[in-house]
């Protein structure tokens, strides 16, 4: 989020006394503040930060499915990516900061009547960028991310799948959080398709049911690499839809100018040059590239006579070779 957004949030968390936004926001400046190195400057804020004593939350959601009822069935993580992290396309990028913007500015669109956006689908091959967005969303939103746990959440017997997803759904609307359901294609199948089970067809109708029932303070993103798998129940429901490809020339050279300087390492050949020669990789295939690359050099060190330049040339040269 924008510095000057974080600000603003700063001054109306103070003007309306909301300590508990107040510390989201310090917090979202701590957290920029070391993505640019600034330790010094982060460790003071944090210090000024644990000496303010906050009080319990007495507006949080009353809770009717504990926790420990939906343990199996999710894993919840904070966090850390940043959405100026990510090379998104144009589009991408204006749809997904608008919808953070609704949901900083929520009381806003309620004076209006309306409600933010909050169901989101991400769309593309894998590797490109479809789950880092989904937690670059929660971070900039400051929410935690609660990741769907296919594997404990289809069950074998009838009903079961249904019964476990009513039980995450009645979960997760007393959680302010970001719901991120990865290859949605595996629960979310065309109902029509004749070679699916009536089983498989109740749990489509049965997500469709809850995921209408989700307030707004629970943003739901889905992600899947076979969109045409999706029932048209299903994309009715999400209000954006972003196609995340893979990287263009111009992306890639971009995220490999992101890379040499967040990692202070200069692979001695333009980006331009060998963005051509990557051309084809994946966002996912381009970080492997990458690190693989500083790997080689640090084992290298210190009395080799390779350079980075020689282990890049040799890496994209290998590169061509597999192409």
């Amino acid at each position: 989020m924008a510095r000057s957004d974080l600000i603003l949030q700063l001054v109306q968390s103070g003007g309306s006394g909301d300590l508990g936004l107040f510390k989201k926001v310090v917090e979202a400046i701590i957290a920029d503040e070391k993505s640019k190195q600034h330790n010094i400057y982060a460790e003071k804020l944090e210090e000024l930060l644990n000496l303010i004593r906050f009080p319990a939350k007495t507006n949080a959601p009353l809770i009717t499915t504990s926790r420990e009822n939906v343990t199996n069935l999710i894993f919840e993580t904070k966090p850390e990516i940043l959405l100026d992290d990510l090379i998104l396309n144009s589009n991408a990028y204006v749809e997904i900061s608008g919808l953070i913007e609704e949901h900083y500015r929520v009381d806003l669109l309620r004076s209006y009547s309306m409600e933010p956006r909050h169901r989101i689908l991400l769309i593309g091959p894998p590797g490109n960028g479809k789950t880092s967005l989904a937690e670059a969303i929660a971070s900039s939103l400051m929410l935690p991310l609660v990741t769907v746990r296919y594997e404990t959440i289809i069950g074998s017997y009838l009903g079961e799948t249904s019964t476990r997803l009513k039980n995450l759904f009645d979960y997760v609307k007393t959680q302010h959080c970001v719901l991120f359901f990865d290859e949605f294609d595996a629960i979310g199948k065309e109902r029509a398709d004749v070679h699916e089970t009536g089983e498989i067809k109740r749990v489509v109708s049965s997500l469709l049911l809850q995921i209408d029932k989700l307030p707004s303070y629970v943003i739901v993103v889905a992600a899947t690499n076979h969109s045409e798998l999706l029932d048209k129940a299903v994309w009715r429901r999400f209000q954006v839809k972003t196609i995340l490809s893979k990287p263009t020339l111009i992306q890639i050279s971009q995220y490999l100018n992101k890379y040499q300087n967040k990692c202070a390492i200069n692979f001695g050949i333009s980006s331009t040059e060998m963005s051509k020669k990557l051309n084809g990789l994946s966002f996912s295939e381009l970080k492997d590239f990458c690190d693989n690359l500083v790997r080689k050099y640090i084992l290298s060190l210190p009395n080799s006579s390779r350079t980075i330049k020689a282990i890049t040339s040799q890496a994209l040269a290998n590169i061509s070779k597999i192409g």
